[in-house]
């Protein structure tokens, strides 16, 4: 093996460690924050799409369409 890929290797390395130091220092600028709470809330603002299963007293197995002896 060419010792060049020793180099192209090291090179790479350190560009994808100071990309991920930019993300990481652009995504902690205080201008940021405000934009970043406001996505966290956006799941909990979405009304649920039509009715809630019930797992009451069922120990999370699904049992529609199920005779009393347990076969379908």
């Amino acid at each position: 093996m060419s010792p060049v890929w020793g180099h192209i290797t090291g090179v790479i390395t350190v560009v994808m460690m100071l990309v991920f130091i930019g993300i990481w220092v652009w995504a902690w600028q205080k201008g940021h924050v405000r934009t970043f709470q406001r996505m966290a809330q956006i799941p909990m603002e979405d009304p649920p799409e039509g009715p809630l299963p019930s797992l009451a007293g069922t120990n999370g197995k699904h049992t529609a369409n199920t005779k009393e002896d347990g076969q379908p």
